[in-house]
């Protein structure tokens, strides 16, 4: 595996020849293949019964992604001249299982019981309750339940992957230590948002601000979910530190401007596109750009907390109306294109290679413009 070995700057070739190389047109199914293993040889291994059911609904939790974090550590891999798209898948499908496991968890804490359009483990295992004649607050419980002990098994999945990517321990302690830098941010950003949410909610005067937004998704999300895997296939491929780092902070602005315009997709998005409730943030009273901005404005503030406390059945749409008047949505759309033109502008003066600048445009262009 050329350059794996090396802790130089790699010199990026010509486009064709990465593309005969190694190329997500090979990776990607490599991954599917990955993924649909492991999950074969987990079921196999459990115990008779309900543990292998469990197996089959992770199974279909993982269709229809979109593997945007194999993509990226694919990008970048193959960017410094990676030879091995083994290797890459394997670190591809490691992300894809922490993606998975992060999720479930993140459902629970929403109270969310549909992701993608379609039942949930916590929806499937809710409804199972309801079917054999629990209240709702039990099969409610009952569906969170399994879906933290499903979140586990995928959590512990996805070390176990990123562990055979490559026999190189030094390589593959900084693939380490980059995964578990990932998780650890990815709670901290879960923490922030449920603190900032129960503490700061809808209410006027309440802490909260849109910078303190933007760590939180930050961390959360954006660290996990393009930082890392754009990291992870540098660092795979024996770029230079320097050079991992550049393609990090690229990675960090595109991802917390994807979560801005996912807090905008998550309250004035189309269900059918978006496949969950646009009503769950404000359902929940969770902190948004888009509320955090409104909130500055005290009289909306008063709006929003009386609006969302008023049990008439009809608070998702009316919020939704103040929020747009009070310009909330027009403030993150500008926000995000700022973060993806700072996020090109590092990617410039970092000189990262040609190639890998024409695809984060075109990643930069797809957050800006996406409908799910």
């Amino acid at each position: 595996m050329s350059g794996t070995a090396t802790q130089t700057a790699a010199t990026p070739r010509e486009a064709s020849a990465v593309e005969e190389a190694v190329s997500w047109t090979r990776v990607g199914p490599r991954v599917e293949e990955l993924l649909a293993e492991f999950c074969a040889s987990q079921r196999a291994a459990a115990p008779l019964g309900r543990a292998r059911d469990l197996w089959d609904h992770l199974v279909r939790s993982l269709e229809g992604g979109k593997r945007v974090r194999p993509q990226l550590a694919c990008l970048a891999y193959t960017s410094f001249e990676g030879e091995s798209g083994g290797a890459c898948a394997a670190v591809g499908a490691a992300f894809e299982l922490l993606h998975a496991a992060l999720l479930l968890h993140d459902d629970v804490i929403d109270r969310d019981f549909v992701r993608r359009g379609r039942p949930n483990v916590a929806g499937i295992y809710r409804e199972d309750g309801l079917s054999r004649g629990l209240t709702p607050p039990e099969a409610g419980h009952l569906g969170a339940s399994v879906a933290i002990i499903a979140g586990d098994l995928l959590l512990t999945g996805s070390f176990r992957m990123l562990e055979g990517a490559t026999p190189m321990p030094a390589v593959r302690d900084r693939l380490a230590a980059l995964f578990h830098r990932a998780i650890a941010d990815a709670a901290a950003g879960e923490l922030a948002d449920v603190l900032l949410s129960h503490g700061a909610g809808m209410s006027a005067g309440a802490g909260g601000s849109v910078d303190d937004v933007l760590e939180m998704e930050r961390l959360k999300t954006a660290v996990y979910s393009f930082e890392a895997p754009l990291r992870a296939g540098a660092i795979l491929a024996g770029a230079a530190p320097g050079v991992v780092d550049a393609v990090g902070r690229v990675g960090t602005l595109i991802g917390v401007a994807y979560q801005v315009i996912d807090d905008v997709l998550g309250t004035f998005g189309d269900e059918r596109q978006t496949g969950k409730p646009t009503t769950s943030d404000l359902r929940e009273g969770k902190l948004t750009v888009l509320t955090a901005f409104a909130r500055e404005n005290p009289l909306v503030a008063r709006h929003l907390a009386q609006e969302f406390g008023g049990g008439d059945g009809h608070e998702p749409t009316r919020l939704r109306e103040i929020l747009d008047k009070a310009g909330a949505r027009g403030h993150a759309l500008n926000l995000a294109h700022a973060l993806v033109t700072e996020a090109l502008d590092e990617a410039r003066r970092a000189e990262l290679p040609p190639a890998l600048r024409s695809e984060l445009t075109r990643i930069c262009n797809h957050v800006l413009h996406r409908e799910s």
